[in-house]
């Protein structure tokens, strides 16, 4: 399927869609769990950032337009708040964040990580909900042809200088406890 393909199908927000190597991928919607993850991650970026970043959940990545083409959705995109509003190219993306569900370990910790790292997504961070506790995987660009390079794997805070000073309070994105990002 081609991107103009891609862009003819009808919007339907009943499942997962994305686009691999020019094949449709449909898959269920995430659990409650994970989605309010996702919003319990983007709230704790979101008060980190400058006005100048958006931190966007399930936003259209264009990561290979050429050929067949590959569109991902990932849970979270980190990009400039003046970027596309419906979709945009891989090179846009600061950071591209996937939060594992039963069933995409594997795509997200192999196919998307060398998708992401090929298309030029400087970061990359992989959340594991699972126990023993709760964790994210930061990684980030290497050198070139290296692909992403794993920094840390944190539980409890997460404290990160790229792309931004951020702190994250791992244990928050299950819990409904106060975060204890800040401070």
């Amino acid at each position: 399927m081609t991107l103009d393909a891609w862009d003819a199908l009808p919007e339907d927000n009943s499942a997962h869609y994305e686009l691999q190597e020019g094949v449709l991928v449909v898959s269920p919607k995430p659990a409650k769990r994970h989605q309010l993850a996702v919003v319990r991650l983007a709230s704790q970026m979101e008060h980190q950032l400058s006005v100048e970043w958006d931190v966007v959940p399930d936003f259209e990545v264009v990561v290979q337009a050429d050929g067949p083409a590959t569109v991902r959705a990932p849970d979270l995109v980190m990009v400039r708040a003046d970027a596309a509003e419906n979709r945009v190219a891989a090179g846009d993306v600061l950071l591209a964040v996937e939060i594992i569900s039963p069933g995409s370990r594997k795509i997200d910790t192999q196919m998307k990580h060398f998708e992401y790292a090929e298309a030029g997504i400087p970061h990359y961070w992989v959340v594991d909900l699972d126990p023993p506790a709760p964790s994210i995987t930061v990684y980030g660009l290497g050198a070139p042809d290296d692909g992403y390079v794993e920094s840390q794997t944190a539980t409890g805070v997460l404290t990160v200088h790229e792309p931004f000073e951020m702190r994250i309070d791992v244990e928050a994105l299950v819990d409904r406890r106060p975060s204890r990002s800040e401070g």
